[in-house]
């Protein structure tokens, strides 16, 4: 609690007294001296603060020489955060808000989660949503569970073009539940290629758009797969003009929701997204708020569901995760409200169609081509003779795309990924195009 109490000299003179200490440096007195930091001089003038931020500003940026223009995907993207989605977060009242206890006096907060679901819902396609996870990775391995829990199945179905990160720790999740991942390959295009369901499967894994920015086809696949879970990796944004999975038949919808409001910050805190049909709500990990009525008749707001270790028989517990990315929720909350769907269906139809004109000025350099050719979103592997020499001329122009290393992980060798959004200026467009026009001798 020291980040919201700041302790008076006085107190902090008394609670060493009770420990039996002389000063705050005791506390650390076991740590071996030739490890420990000692206080030094950071070497900064006595200057005011916006001066230190830009001085700092500029030493950090020493390490790469300049700063570096962001067509890095992956899972992160940079997409624009309105001002109101800072304003609103930095009410006391919301960020130093925790989990809602009490629901008459967390009204606010169940009240914002409330309107999170239904967006989420609104989005997916499906008809109940939590209140967010940790991440898309952990929301998509409890997906899994609840799909194994469900049909007791122990195959999983899982696209070798899953993100890599997120295949990680999907997993382990599986490691520690006894279950089977069972890689399935994908064609010319990009797209999933499932050639038969494996009797005992107990979900397919489909990411949509999947991690070279293919935009899959979920027609048909749930009818394949009978009793079996269609669980539908998603990147949020792209909902805002794809038709959403739940029209596929799709049981479970998670993804990464850090497009939502949330910067990059160097990969996190982020934001999983969960939502699935009514008939698996008891299966369910997280919290749901629900909207009621008191005995005066008026509109009120309570914690509906909580199948957590923390509220439940450890047992019954759908999860052993005890909280979430509260803060980053509610910034997706406010991004949607403010954006509204013609808002969000604009980000969608600017970073595609920059997208798309880079690939297509890419493509006609000699020597540069297009890795897959199916229909992508906003997001496209290269191809070239020299992958590590173009991203390296790249980087030397100040522009950061995902290097080869990082695309053979999800099975495509040869080839770097370039993400764009609606962020990315023609300035910067032009800048990426010249910078491999240079590398292409």
């Amino acid at each position: 609690m020291s980040g919201y109490i700041p302790h008076t000299p006085p107190d902090i003179r008394a609670m060493l007294q009770e420990v039996g200490l002389r000063d705050p440096e005791a506390l650390f007195g076991d740590i071996p001296e030739e490890v420990r930091r000692r206080y030094r001089p950071l070497g900064l003038p006595p200057r005011d603060e916006d001066w230190v931020r830009r001085h700092l500003t500029e030493l950090s940026e020493k390490s790469t020489g300049r700063k570096l223009i962001p067509f890095l995907g992956g899972g992160i993207y940079d997409h624009f955060v309105p001002a109101v989605v800072d304003y609103v977060l930095s009410q006391p009242e919301l960020y130093t808000a925790y989990t809602p206890y009490q629901a008459e006096v967390s009204q606010g907060t169940l009240t914002w989660m409330f309107e999170y679901q239904t967006m989420v819902c609104e989005l997916t396609g499906m008809e109940v949503a939590n209140a967010s996870m940790y991440d898309g990775a952990t929301a998509l391995a409890e997906a899994v569970l609840m799909a194994h829990r469900t049909t007791g199945g122990k195959q999983v179905l899982v696209p070798q073009y899953l993100n890599p990160r997120v295949r990680e720790v999907l997993a382990t999740y599986a490691w520690g539940a006894g279950l089977e991942l069972v890689d399935l390959p994908f064609d010319e295009e990009g797209r999933l290629v499932l050639s038969e369901v494996p009797e005992g499967t107990c979900a397919l894994i489909v990411q949509q758009p999947n991690f070279f920015g293919i935009i899959e086809d979920l027609s048909g696949l749930k009818e394949r797969l009978g009793e079996a879970f269609l669980i539908v990796y998603v990147n949020p944004i792209a909902l805002g003009v794809l038709e959403p999975p739940g029209s596929f038949g799709a049981d479970v919808v998670v993804g990464e929701g850090q497009v939502l409001g949330n910067p990059p910050s160097f990969g996190g805190p982020l934001l999983g997204i969960f939502a699935t049909r009514e008939k698996h709500l008891r299966r369910m990990p997280g919290r749901i708020s629900g909207q009621t009525v008191d005995a005066e008749g008026k509109i009120g707001y309570v914690m509906a569901l909580q199948t957590r270790e923390q509220h439940i028989r450890r047992e019954r517990a759908t999860s052993n995760i005890c909280t979430n990315s509260a803060l980053c929720a509610l910034a997706a909350t406010v991004y949607l409200a403010a954006l509204g769907p013609e808002g969000l269906k604009r980000v969608v139809l600017l970073s595609l169609a920059r997208a798309h004109r880079l690939a297509e000025e890419i493509s006609a350099l000699p020597g540069f081509d297009l890795a897959l050719t199916g229909p992508f979103f906003n997001e496209f592997p290269v191809r070239c003779p020299d992958p590590g020499g173009a991203v390296k001329k790249l980087r030397e122009a100040g522009i950061a795309v995902l290097p080869p290393e990082e695309v053979e992980k999800a099975g495509l060798a040869g080839a770097f990924l370039v993400a764009v959004t609606e962020r990315r200026s023609e300035e910067e467009l032009s800048r990426f195009v010249s910078a491999l026009k240079g590398g292409t001798s």
